[in-house]
This record gives structure tokens, C-alpha cells and sequence, in this order.
């Protein structure tokens, strides 16, 4: 049976979904990230403690990587052996539009098959769920780069549409807005800033991450959370942590901020490389220009909401 509040997770099977029918028929999920050795015995419940660990074996395999790429690749590969539980839900796309959906039903396993080698067994659902069912906000998440990516935050959505019944898209009910078509801009402030990123003024000097052509940068995980964007100079010696916030942003943002940027330099930047960090927000306040105003190498901008209808 389904746990009461399961886990979900996007896992992709290879580039174009190339594995996803040897998935569905062996029962499995899988993935390798060039770490060619059983984890049965290596598999600490931190993640932070697994990649310290692996990412110097990944860096030794592929020697033309950066910390950034064996951190994030380290990162799923604990998620997908350790991080998801029995019981979770995993949509895997198929390639066709449609997501095949399943329970995890074991623990890690190593099977010593190349690219398929770290193991977990699925249970596949009968069903699968069309993607033009989702919501857009949960098609920007699952759509993300990466392999291995966490969706657990649309879990009434994702159950509704398992279930079988169409969603609506609504307002969460303690929310109180005086203008509901800007919330629903700003709901997608991430996806769009992406999407638009060259266009930007912070686009002419930094791109997001990008690893062999897949943009990796966004929702980049930490040890304290994920960092909504990880960009880097186009000389390659800035790394930049951008931290968006819907409407007004408070000063706590500012200690939020730094510490995803104490991680990025710690574990991530390179001895040549310095790292600076950018605050989006709709308003700002007194308190957080206080703060920012001791901040070293920590920028605020401001987003403007338009939206309006021409006659033709």
C-alpha cells in the first residue's frame, strides 16, 4: 500500500528517457554517475557526509569535472540510493509525454551493469500520468535538469492526478493577497528569470550552471537547502548565488543568502574563485538595507510585475 504522506520524486531514465522501458520492465530504477562500486556499506543518512567522501572517487574518474558537477552528481546519487525511502512515488518521463509512475518497494542494490549499476526496486503503476495534466508550476520542477530531482512539495497535486481527477489551480486559503494576477506572476518568478536569464542585466556578465549542455544551476542543493540559482561569471571567476523571494523580502534573507554563499565558497568554488550573491525581491524595507548595507559581495534587485490587455 501507499505510505499516508509519500515522498515523490522525478527520476529520469537516461539521456531522452533511454533506459525508461528496461525500467519499467525490470521493476528498477538506476543511474551510475561514473561511481563504479557497491554503496551497501557507504551509505550514511547525511548526504553531506557521502559526498565529502565520493566526490574526490568522482573527480578521479572524470578528472575534466568541477567540484560543482561531482557535488550535484554525488547529491542524486545518495538521493536515489539513500535519500528516497520504501514507499515514495517516482514518475519517470517516458519520452512520449507521459510519466511512468511507481512505489520504491526496496533498499539500495548494486547490479554491475555500467550506467544502471545503483539500484532500487519499483513497482509500477498500471497507470501513467500525462504531463499535460500537471500544473505549470509542477511541470517547471519536473522538467528540471538533473536526474534526480525532489517534487515532494506538489504531493496533493501529484495524488490528485494518480488518483485520477483533474486539478484545479487555486490559492492556498491563509494566503491574503490585494492583488491575485500578481501572485500568480510571482509563482512563477523562478522559471520565468530563468527562462529569460540572457535578457537580464545579470545575464550580460553570468550564466546559470550549465553541465554538458544541461542547465543544472537552478534549485542547486546545499547543505542547508537548495539555492534557487547558482551562476557563474563569464570568466569563470565568480561564482553567484541568486536567492529570490516573493513580494517584500525580509532581513532574514540576508543570513539565508549567506549561508548558501559560505557552502558555495567551502565546498564548491575553486581557489581562483570568489563568490557573490544577488537578492530579487518585489519590495525591500528598512531592515534588510541595514543588513545588506554590512553584507559584503551581496547585491539587492528589485523584479516589476506588469501585466495588461491591448484591444485589437
Amino acid at each position: 500500500m501507499m505510505q499516508i504522506n509519500p515522498g515523490y520524486y522525478r527520476i529520469m531514465a537516461g539521456a531522452k528517457s533511454v533506459f525508461a522501458q528496461e525500467f519499467l520492465e525490470g521493476g528498477f530504477i538506476a543511474a551510475n554517475w561514473n561511481i563504479d562500486q557497491d554503496l551497501t556499506h557507504d551509505l550514511p543518512d547525511d548526504w553531506r557526509e557521502f559526498n565529502h567522501r565520493f566526490i574526490p572517487v568522482y573527480l578521479e574518474a572524470l578528472p575534466d569535472k568541477t567540484k560543482i558537477s561531482a557535488g550535484l552528481a554525488c547529491g542524486m546519487l545518495h538521493t536515489l540510493s539513500k535519500g528516497i525511502k520504501q514507499g515514495d512515488i517516482i514518475l519517470t518521463p517516458r519520452g512520449d509525454g507521459h510519466y511512468l509512475v511507481g512505489k520504491v518497494i526496496s533498499d539500495y542494490y548494486y547490479v554491475p551493469s555500467g550506467e544502471l549499476s545503483h539500484r532500487r526496486k519499483v513497482e509500477w503503476f498500471e497507470q501513467t500520468l500525462p504531463r499535460e495534466m500537471m500544473s505549470q508550476e509542477l511541470k517547471n520542477s519536473s522538467g528540471s535538469a538533473g536526474a534526480v530531482c525532489n517534487i515532494t512539495k506538489y504531493a496533493e497535486e501529484l495524488k490528485t492526478l494518480i488518483d485520477g481527477k483533474e486539478t484545479v489551480e487555486h490559492l492556498e486559503p491563509d494566503e491574503v493577497l490585494e492583488d491575485p494576477t500578481a501572485f500568480a506572476l510571482e509563482k512563477h518568478l523562478e522559471h520565468f528569470l530563468v527562462e529569460n536569464w540572457s535578457k537580464t542585466e545579470l545575464g550580460a556578465t553570468y550564466d546559470i550552471y550549465t553541465e554538458e549542455g544541461q542547465l543544472v544551476g537552478q534549485q542547486y542543493p546545499s547543505d542547508t537547502g537548495p539555492i534557487d540559482i547558482l551562476a557563474i561569471s563569464k570568466d569563470k571567476k565568480t561564482l553567484l548565488v541568486v536567492e529570490l523571494k516573493r513580494g517584500r523580502a525580509s532581513d532574514r534573507v540576508v543570513g539565508q543568502i549567506q549561508r548558501y554563499m559560505g557552502y558555495v565558497k567551502d565546498e564548491l568554488a575553486e581557489a581562483d574563485q570568489q563568490v557573490k550573491g544577488v537578492i530579487i525581491a518585489l519590495e525591500d524595507d528598512l531592515r534588510i538595507r541595514r543588513a545588506l548595507s554590512v553584507a559584503q559581495n551581496i547585491e539587492f534587485y528589485r523584479y516589476q510585475l506588469s501585466f495588461k490587455l491591448n484591444k485589437s
